[in-house]
């Protein structure tokens, strides 16, 4: 729900821009600029920053997939990071996976002779 309000904002913000310096000032070139500069920074605000933000403290939506032949074992937050812990039975390894604003400096952790499906 908070996703849909802030596009509602952005997109409101940038259709203003349309109007008041396009329709009123009658500049369109300048308006088409304002409103192309206010969705790039909408966009690049919410992918960079707020995605995960509106998903951990405001019930936002996000989705991840999980690979194929993998088996979701665990996810956790630390930080405003997704922290996403899979099982591939193959290769008997634990893949920890961080998803950190942006998909920037997402750090990974291999489990080797993991296989925590099975008691030893």
């Amino acid at each position: 729900m908070v996703t849909y309000i802030y596009w509602a904002l952005v997109i409101g913000l940038s259709l203003l821009s349309l109007f008041f310096i396009g329709g009123k000032r009658d500049n369109w070139k300048a308006a088409a600029i304002t409103s192309l500069a206010i969705m790039i920074i909408g966009w690049a605000a919410y992918f960079f920053h707020f995605q995960q933000v509106f998903v951990k403290r405001w019930g936002g939506v996000m989705t991840i997939e999980v690979p194929a032949g993998q088996l979701h074992l665990g996810s956790t937050w630390k930080d405003d990071n997704l922290w996403i812990e899979n099982y591939d039975p193959k290769t008997n390894i634990c893949h920890f996976r961080e998803y950190s604003k942006g998909n920037v400096l997402e750090g990974k952790v291999l489990i080797k002779n993991c296989n925590p499906m099975m008691p030893k």
